[in-house]
């Protein structure tokens, strides 16, 4: 029997960077509670922008943020990843170095950018609704605690660019890993700390199988998310990578493939 259910947000649930949900998955994620499901979102979001998303079952689901570096449950820390200070400046000279792109520094609770990172800002302010301080210089906030550094390309070349110029450095260093989050972004996290890790950590506490687990996704950051699951699913418009590599293929995100598949389970729960 299915006892935990996690699903990625952007490309997965919703279209990249909105909070547009089919509300009807608030009332699906209560049934699967009171069933003994327990539901997880998994995202390279902030845990600020996650929950809002989800404020009418906030307090009935789990949410692992920042690509798997932050896993909270009614607004404890479940688990937390946090990435050494002097990896993070020389992360941030390195990608500052590439041109177009910018830089965001995550913390548990708030997003740090630098001043004349303008469409960044934007689109995490009003597209993501992230909680963010802008600063002139990113190097003044690394005392605070950071989960994840993520590059960020406005013309949506992130992947590319990240192989071209920072791979051949940091694949050697097998400190951090490189997990392409979209078009736009590439994330830097520390290395084994992934959402797969934090579903591991979940199933650990809550004495829930590998078997006993179904995941969806669409994007390279989800691979390891997929592996700790027996019931894979890749949404329709996943990247082909993950298609191959989940045991199932649902409708597209703006299809609402995720809730059909959830729809279904409860049916057949119900005809048991």
């Amino acid at each position: 029997m299915i006892k935990l259910i996690c699903t990625d947000i952007d490309g997965t649930l919703v279209e990249d960077g909105t909070d547009k949900i089919n509300t009807e998955l608030f009332e699906v994620i209560k049934t699967l509670k009171e069933k003994g499901i327990m539901f997880a979102a998994a995202s390279g979001r902030q845990y600020n922008s996650m929950r809002a998303l989800f404020d009418p079952v906030a307090n009935d689901m789990i949410f692992i943020a920042e690509g798997g570096n932050l896993v909270m449950c009614r607004e404890e820390v479940m688990a937390i990843s946090r990435m050494d200070k002097e990896l993070i400046r020389e992360l941030i000279q390195d990608i500052e170095a590439i041109p177009g792109c910018n830089v965001l520094l995550c913390g548990p609770s708030e997003g740090y950018a630098k001043t004349d990172a303008k469409e960044l800002i934007e689109l995490l302010t009003n597209g993501y609704h992230y909680q963010m301080r802008v600063v002139d210089d990113l190097t003044t906030v690394l005392d605070q605690t950071i989960i994840k550094v993520a590059l960020f390309h406005h013309e949506g070349n992130a992947d590319e660019l990240s192989r071209i110029a920072l791979s051949p450095k940091w694949e050697k260093r097998e400190e951090i890993e490189l997990v392409c989050a979209g078009l736009q972004w590439m994330d830097c996290i520390k290395l084994g700390s992934n959402k797969g890790s934090a579903i591991e950590r979940i199933q650990e506490i809550m004495k829930i199988d590998p078997s006993e687990t179904m995941v969806f996704g669409d994007n390279l950051n989800d691979m390891h998310m997929l592996a700790r699951a027996e019931y894979s699913y890749a949404v329709g418009n996943a990247r082909h990578e993950v298609k191959e590599a989940a045991k199932y293929v649902a409708d597209t995100n703006v299809n609402d493939g995720v809730l059909k598949e959830l729809k279904k389970l409860l049916n057949n729960l119900e005809q048991q």
